[in-house]
């Protein structure tokens, strides 16, 4: 039996003077997860239109190797060194279950 995909969300909220340094960092973390996590199936970046300050993070990973991989990788450590100093309060990370999805059998 395989395992369930893994799907997460991460959101935070850096200091206003911190954004375009996040903005770049996310850019640089998200083009190493493309170029060398093909276990991680979606990772997107979202910034919140009425406050800039405000992202979140779409996680989907094929499983908990995956995760694992990706949660221990060297660029998760950089990136959290630019990004945690920078938040107004600890990033929270929750877990979901899919329940329903107008997506075809297979989509992440």
């Amino acid at each position: 039996m395989t395992e369930p995909m893994i799907r997460q969300l991460a959101t935070y909220q850096v200091r206003p003077a911190a954004v375009d340094r996040v903005l770049s960092a996310i850019r640089e973390f998200v083009a190493y997860v493309q170029a060398s996590e093909p276990d991680t199936l979606r990772y997107e970046a979202w910034q919140e239109k009425g406050d800039p300050t405000r992202f979140t993070h779409v996680f989907v990973f094929r499983d908990a190797d995956a995760e694992e991989k990706h949660s221990q990788s060297e660029a998760v450590k950089t990136f959290s060194g630019i990004l945690y100093p920078e938040c107004l309060a600890p990033v929270r990370f929750v877990d979901f279950e899919l329940v329903a999805t107008n997506q075809p059998p297979g989509r992440v």
